[in-house]
């Protein structure tokens, strides 16, 4: 495929949008907590893997007391849960694909050391866990607890390279990032490993605290970045339209538009129209089209997309005018 690919434009950060900066989807969402997905920031996915009773708004927070950053990804609990159940657990999640993750492989058997670094502040006082899993082959998993303070703060975790570990090098979730808010006994019974270590969910999120405690709880993160290095380097900032290209190859929203043509008076007639992607995304995506009909549309056909564009017949019926108003519609192919 000839997309652009994040890991040649982005540099040395392997994390796409870490400065907070694009959020296609909205800058807020509320009452979450029962269910994982993509709710707002780009390429930062919420994950939990049983629902708690425990609800939070998540949104894209303006940053001015932070140098060099202008917002945040921010974590509001709004409905307290004092009682966390074994399997419940919530975390912020990137995942990295095969093909962007080969700058960590030294080769067939090992792995680059590398970093992750992050800004991050709290209401109060607040353990979080950072986490790298590679998920394929022998699955590893590496973790460290950070103590979040009131003013921002930046905070790094170094992982030794490792041998007997495999990045795949295709489009598929080959690593993935991980800050751990909340967490039953099954992902904090255990010890945390700094090492790559084979994966064992009782040792993902030791020493966490909870979120959702209480309603007072928030956490804000920026700067997120994961390198090939001993030690974390400055931020590496991206231009808003190169880091809006990294994002839309996972997520493309169409942009809105009124369209027509007429019909002949033989009878119905078709209208294909084409909608290209900015770039090529990672995978043929699922569509979600959006419309209203402002005159004699008998059917719309979305034929299957490719990774650069999708196709749409429009069919009208007979002596009339066919028009039609494209309202938010969007490509994903997300990980």
């Amino acid at each position: 495929d000839g997309s652009l690919q994040p890991s040649a434009a982005s540099g040395k950060n392997l994390i796409i949008n870490g400065d907070m900066s694009i959020s296609q989807r909205a800058t807020s969402a509320a009452g979450l907590g029962a269910a994982s997905g993509y709710f707002t920031l780009d390429r930062f996915k919420m994950n939990i893997n049983s629902a708690s009773a425990g609800r939070f708004t998540m949104s894209q927070s303006a940053v001015t007391d932070l140098k060099g950053f202008s917002n945040a990804l921010k974590i509001d609990c709004t409905t307290a849960d004092t009682s966390i159940a074994a399997g419940e657990a919530l975390f912020i999640q990137q995942n990295i694909e095969g093909f962007n993750a080969q700058p960590l492989k030294n080769g067939t058997s090992d792995v680059n050391s590398f970093t992750l670094s992050f800004y991050a502040k709290s209401n109060a006082s607040r353990a979080i866990a950072s986490e790298v899993r590679l998920s394929s082959g022998t699955n590893r998993q590496a973790s460290k607890l950070h103590t979040i303070g009131t003013s921002w703060a930046k905070y790094t975790f170094t992982v030794p390279a490792a041998t007997s570990t495999q990045i795949d090098n295709n489009n598929t979730s080959q690593v993935q990032i991980n800050f751990w808010l909340n967490g039953g006994t099954t992902f904090t019974s255990g010890t945390l490993s700094p090492t790559l270590a084979a994966a064992t969910n009782a040792n993902r999120a030791a020493g966490i605290g909870s979120i959702f405690a209480s309603t007072a709880n928030t956490l804000e993160i920026t700067g997120v970045q994961l390198e090939v290095n001993t030690t974390a380097t400055p931020f590496e900032n991206l231009q808003y339209g190169q880091q809006l290209a990294l994002c839309q190859r996972y997520y493309y929203v169409i942009p809105v538009g009124s369209y027509g043509f007429p019909c002949p008076s033989t009878g119905g007639f078709a209208y294909v129209q084409r909608y290209d992607f900015k770039v090529s995304m990672r995978a043929s995506p699922t569509m979600n089209w959006n419309y209203t009909s402002s005159g004699n549309i008998a059917a719309i056909n979305l034929y299957s997309p490719n990774v650069d564009y999708v196709t749409v017949q429009y069919v009208g019926t007979s002596l009339a005018n066919v028009f039609w108003n494209l309202a938010i519609s969007t490509a994903t192919a997300e990980l």
